[in-house]
């Protein structure tokens, strides 16, 4: 059954559907699209979302292949155009409603293991509405009795309105092969371009957790307590995606490759019982 909800706070309103995948279907500042945007209603696909939360983990595991402890778990391969695991398993998976409100809705989702992911947790969205932000809070429980690898994050798809010019300070960049895997961190001061014309996919790191990205339109900052950022888009997209994550993309196997630890991948590894929680805030001015 098709659930949705609105939230409205002064000249920002939000649709959200919790039972596909509790993705944000719509964001709109007045009558213009903050996030890719279409009524709740009319939403028939988490991909065409406005945002989706990425969880347990974010970006890919490459050939949906998870080694962990010294156990393989082969993974479904959730996207019939990719050979690996992308995006964790929250997209893909129904939420609860906990609560709502004019400007508030909290969502839950329980996992439990499957060949998408071997490990319970469970796991909270909260979103609060302001007349000028969207201040998002997700939250990921250990359910399981071992320790487990964790990432957390959110995928917003941003409307490239005319002019729009994105700006973020970071200390390095991964690089992409053409299997849409990193294969290297380059050194850099971070991103400052105009959208049109812009091709990226890369995973920054040291990332200082505030994007500018402004137009003709509508100015945006996003913020979060996150310290990586995946950009995304292609000359021919109308939407750039613009994604405070946890971990760099394929944390789990660049362990066993590059011999880098988890803390300095960014990747969470959480003893039974442990939450870790992730902030992000859209705030919107003319």
């Amino acid at each position: 059954m098709t659930t949705s909800i609105a939230l409205n706070s002064g000249p920002l309103r939000c649709e959200i559907r919790p039972d596909l995948g509790g993705c944000i279907a719509a964001l709109w500042w007045g009558d213009v699209p903050v996030l890719r945007s279409t009524p709740a209603a009319q939403l028939n696909a988490v991909r065409l979302a406005g945002s989706y939360p990425l969880v347990p983990y974010s970006n890919r595991v490459a050939q949906a292949q998870l080694v962990w402890a010294g156990t393989s778990h082969p993974l479904i391969k959730n996207h019939p155009v990719e050979p690996h695991a992308i995006h964790g398993v929250g997209w893909q998976r129904p939420w609860e409603v906990l609560d709502t409100s004019d400007a508030f809705a909290l969502l839950s989702y329980e996992h439990r293991p499957d060949a998408s992911w071997p490990f319970a947790f469970d796991c909270s969205q909260a979103f609060r509405l302001s007349a000028d932000a969207l201040e998002l809070t997700i939250s990921l429980t250990n359910q399981s009795a071992q320790e487990a690898p964790v990432g957390l994050g959110w995928h917003p798809y941003f409307v490239r309105h005319p002019g729009s010019h994105i700006e973020f300070a970071a200390s390095g960049r991964w690089e992409m092969g053409d299997d849409q895997l990193p294969t290297h961190r380059s050194a850099v001061s971070g991103l400052d371009a105009d959208c049109e014309g812009l091709s990226i996919d890369h995973c920054f790191d040291g990332w200082t957790g505030d994007v500018h990205l402004r137009s003709e339109a509508v100015n945006v900052r996003v913020r979060s307590n996150l310290s990586r950022l995946v950009v995304f888009t292609r000359t021919d997209r109308e939407h750039i995606a613009i994604e405070p994550v946890s971990h760099v993309n394929n944390a789990i196997n660049l362990m066993q490759t590059t011999g880098l630890s988890a803390q300095a991948l960014g990747l969470q590894v959480l003893a039974p019982g442990q939450t870790l929680s992730a902030e992000m805030s859209i705030q919107v001015s003319r």
